[in-house]
Parts: structure tokens; sequence; C-alpha cells
């Protein structure tokens, strides 16, 4: 007959061994339940999005991507959380994308060897310059625009600088041609759906004389050959002017001055997947630019002073309505003021 000593300590080793077995099964469950969590959200953002895949490897691809996106997501947005950043991100249209397909959106080259028609930037004595402005709020910037997988971000900075500048100077807002932009520029260095310079496109609607609408000139998000009509242009520019390198004060006197600014930037990381706040992210680069986009205006909030940013990435899919407010005052960054000009027009 066992000894209480050892009926006592078989009965420790079965309580032990029950409750390992407990946690092991409630660690189950829990992982379980994230990988439920997970797949819901993976078919949640299939219907939001239209989702469709060629095959069932695609699929399985395409959702390892989204899996790995979405842990980012909520990694981050616990840093927002605890204030310990300035901006939080949010899945979008953009989540089941390989680094490779997010960079071919970004087509941003910039072109040191071409012809210099830019003037230098002269600030205005004696004006005062506002501690924000929004140049949406008098009309003077169209809709945001999607450039779809085109790398093609160059011609839609540069259209926008145009499209607000020929309002400010006729009351007219007219949406403009990126397709002509493509198609027509490469023989001034622009390379069409893989990559381009803002300024290099001003420099040819100079040269051009011109630049058509958008409605006579609708965009394919493809390289296509050009077809200007002079007797569709909607705009037309006479030189361009550029922003000191790296000097935001003087970015910020041009935007309250003249207008909105094409800029180019670093859309470092997690620039995709912006929601809102301020975006203030330390790794991007102030001079390996790789995204063109256009300065709409600037202000301050909690989270500090900000720059107001169209982007080409659809209204629906990124950002606040297709914007984003990124650092003001804060070492240019991202590089927001090392590649700025505005056309005269």
């Amino acid at each position: 007959e066992p000894s209480k000593c050892t009926t006592y300590l078989n009965n420790m080793i079965l309580t032990k061994i029950l409750l390992f077995f407990t946690m092991v099964a409630g660690a189950l469950s829990y992982y379980m339940n994230v990988e439920d969590t997970y797949l819901n959200e993976w078919e949640t953002f299939k219907v939001k999005f239209n989702k469709k895949y060629a095959t069932k490897e695609e699929e399985e691809m395409r959702r390892e991507i989204f899996i790995m996106k979405l842990i980012q997501v909520l990694k981050h947005n616990i840093l927002y959380q605890k204030r310990e950043a300035t901006y939080d991100v949010a899945i979008n249209g953009f989540s089941d994308l390989t680094t490779d397909e997010l960079n071919s959106m970004k087509g941003y080259k910039r072109y040191k060897e071409v012809e210099d028609l830019g003037l230098q930037f002269e600030e205005p004595e004696g004006v005062d310059i506002p501690d924000s402005i929004d140049w949406r709020t008098k009309g003077a910037v169209t809709e945001v625009k999607d450039q779809g997988t085109c790398g093609s971000c160059w011609a839609f900075s540069a259209t926008g600088s145009l499209e607000s500048h020929h309002f400010l100077k006729t009351n007219n807002l007219v949406s403009l041609s990126e397709q002509n932009l493509i198609d027509c520029s490469t023989d001034d260095g622009n390379r069409g759906c893989h990559g381009g310079d803002p300024y290099v496109a001003v420099q040819y609607v100079v040269k051009n004389d011109g630049i058509d609408t958008e409605t006579s000139y609708p965009y394919e998000a493809k390289d296509s050959q050009c077809h200007y009509n002079p007797g569709n242009k909607g705009a037309t520019a006479k030189g361009l002017v550029t922003i000191e390198t790296g000097n935001e004060k003087q970015l910020q006197i041009a935007v309250a001055t003249k207008g909105p600014v094409s800029v180019a930037i670093d859309a470092h990381g997690d620039f995709a997947f912006y929601k809102h706040g301020v975006y203030k992210n330390l790794n991007c680069s102030s001079e390996k630019l790789n995204h063109a986009v256009l300065v709409v205006g600037y202000g301050t909030s909690d989270e500090g002073d900000y720059w107001i940013v169209k982007n080409s990435w659809g209204k629906e899919t990124f950002g606040i309505d297709g914007y984003i407010k990124m650092a003001r005052n804060n070492d240019n960054m991202c590089g927001v003021a090392t590649e700025a000009m505005y056309p005269i027009v």
C-alpha cells in the first residue's frame, strides 16, 4: 500500500501535468483566436478593396503579406496610443503588395544634367506670412487623382502645381493631363511609368508652349505614343522657380505667397499606410528621394507643425482623403524641402 508521502507526490505530479496541459490548451486557444482574427481581417480586406487573385498560390502569397502588414500596423498603433508616435497607420488597398510593387509607385528620379531653366526663389519684403494656409479652401487645388501602378508620381506633382498656378492667374481651375507628360517628355529626360522629375515635366510644358487638358488626353497608367494637340491645351508655363535646398522657411514663404509647390520626398517604410496625425519618421532620408508630391498648405496641431501634402494614390485608399500631414520645421523631414519648385504661368 502506497505511503501518504508517495500519494502526495503523485497528486503533485498529476496537478502539474494538468496545469501544463491547461496552459498549452489556453495558448493554443489564444493563437487559434489570433489566427481567426487575422483571417477575418483578411476576408474583410478582400471585400472592402475588391481584391481578386488569379490563382490559389497568389492568394496565399498575398495573405501572408497582408498578415505581416497587419501585425506591423497593430504594433505601430500601440506606440501611437502611448504617444510614442505622432501618427497612426491603417490597413488600406496597398496592404497585399510586395515591397517592389510599392516601390514601383514611387517614380521620382532627379536628373542633374537637365538644362536649368529655373530661377531661384527670392523672399518678398514686407509681407506678413500667415501661421497657416490651405489652398484647397481657396479653390486652387483639383481633386486627388490616382496614378495606379505606373511610376508617374512626378507627372501628377507637375500637373498639380501647374493646375494651381494656372487657377491663381486665371481664376479657372482646369485638370491637366499627366498622360501628356508621360508620353511626350521622354526626349527631355523623363521615363514615363519608369520615373521622372516634375522639374523636367514643367520644362517640357515651357518648351512645348502648353499641356493638354485631362479630358482631351485622359490618363492610361501606361507608356503610350505622344499625341499632344495644341488645340486642346489647358495651360501654359513661362518658367519655374526653385526653392533653396533644405530651406523650410523659404518653402513656407513660397507656399504662403505664391501657391502650391511641387516637392520630392523619401516615402519611407510605413508612409503608404499613413492614416492621420503628423507623419514624423526618423528613418526617412532628406537626400534619397523617391516620390514626388504637392505641398498645398501648412499648419500646426497638437502633434506639431506640418505640411499639407497632396498625394496621387487615390482619395479612398491613402491617408486623409488622399492627403498626408508631414512634419514641418523638423530637420527637413523626409526631404520635403530638398527639391522644391513651382511654375511661372
